[in-house]
């Protein structure tokens, strides 16, 4: 396995649509571990393979908390099939926009269906947490960012700020 460098914005491939996975062979499970890898390495709750540069509708999730066991999910071409009625506010994070935390009100639970790494169909239901980062993870394969959620004014001010990082080196 192997930690993989993390994108981040203003990095147009971010934006970009993730096509899906014809079938989990080998490579698609090497993916699955070394993004597992890099989002326990990070540390963070989920991670697309779009943030690490590969356009295949693939994801990892841990949604245990601190003290719980890990709980890996890895996913292939997840699906919304059911959102609940519910929503819930939780302060979200993002690998690709790292310090930027956004409050996003997104249905409480939901239901996802995908393919696992052994190949097999799977229907997922989710709360709390998981169902947060089930959506957000779903939402990079779209092309969508955290930042998406907030008014046009504060969203050019962070991506502004990246963008000025990305020419000072960082400074």
């Amino acid at each position: 396995m192997a930690v993989l460098p993390i994108i981040t914005i203003p990095d147009p491939v971010l934006r970009k649509i993730s096509d899906p996975v014809e079938r989990v062979d080998d490579a698609v499970v090497k993916l699955m571990d070394d993004m597992l890898e890099t989002m326990y390495d990070a540390p963070g709750v989920g991670l697309a393979a779009v943030q690490v540069g590969i356009l295949k509708r693939v994801v990892v999730i841990d949604a245990a908390e601190d003290k719980e066991a890990p709980r890996p999910i890895a996913m292939a071409n997840p699906e919304l099939v059911a959102i609940g009625q519910t929503t819930r506010v939780h302060e979200e994070g993002c690998l690709s926009i790292p310090d930027v935390h956004v409050e996003i009100e997104r249905p409480s639970t939901v239901t996802v269906r995908y393919i696992d790494r052994y190949g097999k169909e799977q229907e997922l239901e989710a709360d709390g947490l998981l169902a947060t980062a089930i959506q957000h993870e779903i939402d990079h394969l779209d092309g969508q960012l955290i930042i998406d959620f907030l008014s046009r004014l504060k969203r050019d001010i962070i991506i502004r700020k990246f963008k000025k990082q990305v020419r000072t080196g960082g400074d």
